[in-house]
């Protein structure tokens, strides 16, 4: 679908996760502006500026918490004045979960999405993608970046060295351990910012997209947290793209990926009659 009208398109607020910068989003951007969304692609507190210089520099996003980057966006949805479909990858696709419960958005989609509270599964690639980090509770205030060999295997497994390099050349960022560590922890925290109400029957459609052969968050956790919202009668949907990384929103064949994503929001939005707010 194309809009000719910019008044009649809705909004589409892309949210990175962790490790990376809206630059993450570039070819988004550019594929959702050329068929007529009005796009956003904010970046986190802390995360403003180029890759080049948060990387000199990452004092700026030391010790920002997970809900001070939901308010954050929830601040920028609300200002908006048109139909908003929320697009997340990673931790990006639990602050889509988060929005959603809080009444946001026409419809949200959440790509290979760090789990919420109440999601069990914990596979040993998770462990090890993220123990560089994790491995120190001394890390907990500060920005940690991943080395090139540990990005390969937690982002890019399914790349060639080569490119693998050239992504993590082109996007990479240290990031918010405080972030990493509320999400590992959440289900040990009563009030963990995670938490999500799986019952919610007024959130908009969700779906989760999984890359199949993705380290950080493989399938089997975005099925679980999908299964979670079966207590709700909101439409929950869940489809995997086999042998797709962590990476899946840069790797070749992202444009599937996207295009399967606004073509689900726009489709069930319009199915269930559900105003676009």
């Amino acid at each position: 679908m194309t809009f000719n009208d910019a008044h009649d398109a809705p909004a589409v607020v892309l949210i990175h996760g962790l490790w990376v910068t809206p630059r993450s989003w570039e070819h988004w951007v550019a594929h959702y502006t050329a068929q007529g969304f009005r796009v956003l692609a904010p970046a986190w507190p802390g995360v403003e500026g180029e890759v080049e210089d948060l990387r000199l520099d990452p004092s700026s996003m030391a010790g920002i918490g997970l809900e001070e980057v939901v308010n954050h966006y929830e601040a920028i949805v609300r200002n908006l004045d048109r139909p908003t479909v929320l697009v997340g990858h990673s931790f990006g696709g639990t602050i889509v979960q988060l929005l959603l419960d809080r009444g946001l958005g026409a419809a949200g989609v959440a790509i290979d999405s760090a789990a919420v509270k109440g999601v069990l599964p914990l596979p040993l690639s998770t462990l090890r993608s993220t123990w560089p980090v994790l491995r120190s509770p001394a890390n907990r205030g500060k920005a940690i970046g991943l080395s090139p060999r540990q990005f390969h295997y937690a982002f890019a497994n399914t790349l060639s060295e080569e490119e693998s390099l050239a992504a993590y050349d082109r996007y990479h960022v240290p990031g918010s351990a405080r972030v990493l560590f509320q999400g590992a922890f959440a289900n040990f925290n009563p009030r963990a910012v995670t938490r999500v109400d799986f019952r919610n029957d007024r959130r908009a459609p969700l779906l989760f997209i999984a890359g199949g052969a993705d380290h950080i968050v493989p399938p089997k956790v975005n099925r679980a947290n999908a299964r979670l919202y079966r207590k709700s009668a909101a439409l929950t949907d869940y489809q995997e793209f086999a042998g797709r990384s962590h990476l899946t929103i840069g790797q070749d064949g992202w444009q599937e990926v996207a295009d399967y994503a606004m073509g689900w929001a726009l489709n069930r939005a319009l199915l269930l009659d559900k105003p676009l707010t």
